[in-house]
Formats: C-alpha cells, sequence, structure tokens
C-alpha cells in the first residue's frame, strides 16, 4: 500500500508499505480520507523529543473508510460498511482499528468526507459546555472547531458572540448563525464591545477556540459572574497565566473540555454522526480545502500559516 511517512521535520515522503493484518478485534478499513489536526502541527514541524523517521501514516488520526476486512469477534461492522475510526496511521491506504475506536457511518452520510475525531471533539466540548437557550455564548477563536460550536449553540437557541482575528473568519461565524460579531484586537477593546453589546451582563458562557494566553485574558474579562469558562483550545507552547483573583470574585466555573478518555471519544463521535444526521451540525462548508496525500506536506503548511479563506484541510485517497 501507499503511506505517508514522516522523514524528518517538515517532510512526509511518499512510500510502499506493507498493507496492515488484522487480530479478531480489529477491523481492515481502505482509508478514504483523513482530516490534518492542528494539534499535529509540533510533530510536522519537529520538536526534540519526538523521533524520526516516523511510522508509516502517522501521525493522522482524523481518518475514514470503508471495512475491507472484519475479526471474528467484531460484532458492529462487517465488509463494505463504512466507518470513521480513531488511530494514528490514518495517512495510509489501509489502517486497522479495534471495535472500540470506531463508529458506522449510516447511509445518509454516503460520499461525505467525516473526519470523526474533530467532529466528536466539537459535540464532547459543547455538551460540557452546557449550553441552554437563555445563555450568551462568546467563542473566542473561529477556526474548524469553533465554527462547529458556534453552529450547534445557535441550533440550542442562544445567543452568540464571535470572536477571531481573521475577518474570513468571522463570515464563517456570520454563516453559522452568529447573532454578533467582533474582530479579536486587544483584551480591553473587545471585552469594552461585548460590555456594549449586552448591557454590561456579559457572557454567561465563554468558550475559548485559540489555544493562546491573550484568549483567556479576553475570557476572564468577558464572563459574567457566576458564568461558566470553557477551555477548549489546545495550549501546547509554554505555561499560561491566569487572574485568579476574578475568577475567585466573579465565582465563575472553569472547565477543561479536553478528554482524555477513549470512550468519550468514541461517544463524541456517535454524537456527531447523529448531530451531521439531523442538520444539528454541518461541516461541509468548513472543509476548504481538499488535497491528495502527495500534497501533505502542503496542507500542513496551510494548517500551521492558515491563509487567508482556509478552514480545515483532508487529505482524500
Amino acid at each position: 500500500m501507499i503511506a505517508a511517512v514522516l522523514e524528518k521535520p517538515k517532510t512526509f515522503i511518499i512510500k510502499e508499505t506493507a498493507i496492515p493484518n488484522i487480530s479478531n478485534d480489529e477491523i481492515k478499513i481502505r482509508v478514504e480520507g483523513c482530516g490534518i489536526c492542528a494539534s499535529s502541527i509540533p510533530v510536522w514541524e519537529g520538536r526534540e523529543w519526538f523521533n524520526y523517521p516516523m511510522e508509516g501514516g502517522s501521525p493522522g488520526h482524523e481518518g475514514w473508510g470503508i471495512v475491507e476486512e472484519a475479526g471474528t469477534e467484531i460484532t458492529k461492522v462487517k465488509k463494505g460498511d463504512r466507518v470513521a475510526f480513531l488511530s494514528f496511521h490514518a495517512y495510509a491506504e489501509y489502517d486497522v482499528a479495534k471495535e472500540s475506536s470506531f463508529v458506522k457511518l449510516p447511509p445518509q452520510l454516503a460520499n461525505q468526507p467525516f473526519p470523526g475525531e474533530p467532529l466528536g471533539c466539537a459535540l464532547n466540548i459543547f455538551n460540557r459546555s452546557d449550553i441552554s437557550k437563555d445563555d450568551v455564548v462568546a467563542i473566542i477563536g473561529i477556526g474548524f472547531l469553533g465554527a462547529l460550536l458556534c453552529q450547534l449553540a445557535k441550533e440550542r437557541g442562544a445567543k452568540v458572540i464571535a470572536i477571531s482575528r481573521r475577518s474570513y473568519s468571522l463570515g464563517f461565524a456570520e454563516k453559522y448563525g452568529a447573532d454578533e460579531v467582533i474582530p479579536l484586537t486587544s483584551t480591553w477593546e473587545v471585552a469594552n464591545k461585548v460590555a456594549e453589546l449586552t448591557g454590561n451582563a456579559f457572557c454567561s458562557r465563554v468558550i475559548e477556540a485559540t489555544g493562546k494566553q491573550e484568549a483567556i485574558d479576553i475570557a476572564t474579562e468577558i464572563v459574567a459572574e457566576g458564568g461558566k469558562m470553557i477551555i477548549a483550545g489546545y495550549h501546547q507552547d509554554g505555561l499560561r497565566q491566569v487572574n485568579l483573583q476574578k475568577w475567585n470574585w466573579k465565582g465563575i466555573d472553569v472547565i477543561n473540555a479536553h478528554e482524555r478518555d477513549p470512550r468519550k471519544y468514541l461517544s463524541g463521535m456517535q454524537d456527531a454522526v447523529e448531530a451531521v444526521v439531523n442538520g444539528q451540525m454541518d461541516p461541509e462548508l468548513l472543509y476548504t480545502d481538499i488535497l491528495s496525500i502527495d500534497e501533505l506536506n502542503k496542507g500542513f503548511e496551510m494548517t500551521r500559516s492558515r491563509p487567508d479563506g482556509f478552514m480545515k484541510a483532508l487529505i482524500k485517497f
């Protein structure tokens, strides 16, 4: 089979490798595609604690495809069924997943890309945010995840304020129903605008989806007394500081919405399947760049630099 191998930082090469074998509790998947995740950028850029070359297909973990073979202990699917799955080798023509690591895709999603891991992540964050129709929800950072959360919050009936540095991202937020959009300039400019829009009541829910210090500072200023601040951004580039005095004074709940239990990953993916089928979430507009496997380096560079109009890159076979 063909697989992408990260030979050294910023250098995927395409190689022929052996098609993987499966155990009785696994399925073999003919991969249709795999998303490029921003959390994989450090691996692609290179860090001293990573070892290269990496295994073929790594670090692809947003795959979907068709069951090519099912082990004797598999009960949920059969050959020919379509699945979204969790693995770390999905930048390859074939991959393997255990029964606890995939969800079956229904006929309503035929021919649609379905990177299950990030879609499931969006549903898990949304569920942890405890949003109701009476909430005023600020979402800081309108990338792929923030845009999905914007849509989910609007479907729940909440008022949504979208905050982002990139003007085109705010355009996506408006398409997904945001009631107000605010350019992310300085902490105080954003806080003053939110105060104006809410009559100084601020936001009962604030979702930080950038992974940056500045977004935590803004969230601290615009969350309402007794509100909830949800940390959805992936903070991977150093320590953070928080204004604990203000958190204490406001009496807020701070929720780390990152899941680590594989069962939660799977349940989030199943919730995502249902949300897309029911029209609660429609990610199609956000798949802005569909690339071939030999364009993987280009896809990672786009994910890192985020050129105008970019939201999400998918690799398709």
